[in-house]
């Protein structure tokens, strides 16, 4: 249709129909409806064309077509583990509340919980995102599902992130979270100062060693002992999967099988579990801990002295560079285009923000 029949079908009597606007765009109507209700599966220039033809036939007040002609929010989907991480828990809720705060990047974000340390669970949930987000940012296990549903994801058009555990040979975008072997050899360095130059025996709880976020702490945490303190020996590594109950269960274990252990190193979640078990053994004042995650049960227990330090990262940074990275990715931006970098953070009681 030409632009003066445009033109006389807007000047004729009654309202236009989305008939007519299919008309005079070349479209269907199915395609009109689309454009019209923001739903996906039309190529921009033809919503374009569509929205063109429906200003000049007056057929959406000038508020509505501004809005329709607005790019929908890119859709973003956050994929946690579920459980007792009271980090992970305050993690989401972050992204829950912050989302007024990321108005200026156009972007809808949304959490979903999964049954943690199961690589199929996380792999089917990856793989669900194909038709429901343009970017994913999640917590990875090293994997080739997890791997495989990535590279699946990215070859669908999907940007993804890997949040606080990276995944190794996958087309992931980026990588937020701290750098994870300095993490390990830092909670080493805060353990051999604290005890002193004395032969002592410490231990590790992880989360699982399938998060390879928990595998390098523990190989970081382990050479800087070899390194300075060589007179200290770590007893083994116990997995608790951030479950505070299970955490409580092998910190009783280890308190029993090695009865002069010096320290505890809690590379996961769920500190609350081992901070039980040492103040049922009245030790919360006698073994060194130091743990992740700045929380408000972790912000107890270094109140009352349980705790010796944590290493932590700001969720709001770390959520927020997600959703930078995604409208970069969106935008075609460099992908790290002011992407602050991830910054951890050692807090001790008397320095507690």
């Amino acid at each position: 249709m030409t632009d003066s029949e445009v033109d006389s079908l807007a000047g004729s009597a009654g309202r236009a129909r989305v008939a007519d606007i299919a008309a005079a765009a070349g479209v269907s109507t199915a395609t009109v409806d689309r454009v019209l209700n923001r739903r996906p599966g039309v190529r921009p220039a033809t919503a374009q064309r569509v929205l063109k033809a429906a200003a000049r036939l007056d057929y959406l007040p000038e508020r509505e077509l501004h809005a329709a002609q607005a790019p929908a929010p890119m859709r973003i989907a956050f994929l946690l583990p579920k459980g007792t991480n009271r980090y992970l828990k305050m993690l989401g809720d972050t992204i829950h509340y912050s989302q007024e705060n990321w108005a200026p990047f156009n972007v809808r974000c949304r959490v979903e919980y999964i049954e943690g340390f199961n690589p199929q669970l996380l792999a089917a949930a990856l793989q669900r995102q194909a038709d429901r987000a343009e970017g994913v940012a999640f917590m990875a296990i090293e994997h080739p599902l997890v791997r495989d549903a990535v590279d699946l994801l990215v070859q669908r058009g999907v940007h993804v992130v890997t949040l606080i555990s990276d995944i190794s040979g996958s087309g992931r975008a980026a990588y937020i979270g701290l750098e994870n072997r300095a993490a390990g050899r830092t909670a080493a360095y805060l353990i051999g100062r604290f005890m002193g130059p004395r032969p002592a025996k410490v231990a590790m709880i992880a989360g699982s060693l399938s998060y390879r976020a928990h595998e390098e702490r523990e190989m970081g945490f382990l050479y800087l002992f070899r390194e300075l303190f060589p007179g200290i020996e770590v007893v083994g590594l116990r997995e608790g999967q951030d479950n505070a109950e299970r955490n409580y269960r092998l910190t009783r274990q280890l308190l029993q099988q090695c009865p002069e252990l010096a320290g505890i190193y809690n590379i996961g979640g769920a500190s609350d579990g081992v901070a039980r078990a040492l103040k049922e053994a009245g030790l919360e004042h006698k073994v060194v801990f130091i743990g992740h995650g700045l929380t408000p049960d972790t912000r107890a227990l270094l109140i009352d002295g349980t705790m010796d330090a944590v290493i932590t990262q700001n969720p709001q940074s770390a959520t927020s560079n997600c959703v930078r990275i995604f409208a970069n990715l969106r935008d075609h931006r460099a992908t790290l285009s002011g992407v602050d970098s991830v910054q951890s953070q050692i807090i001790f009681r008397e320095n507690l923000p």
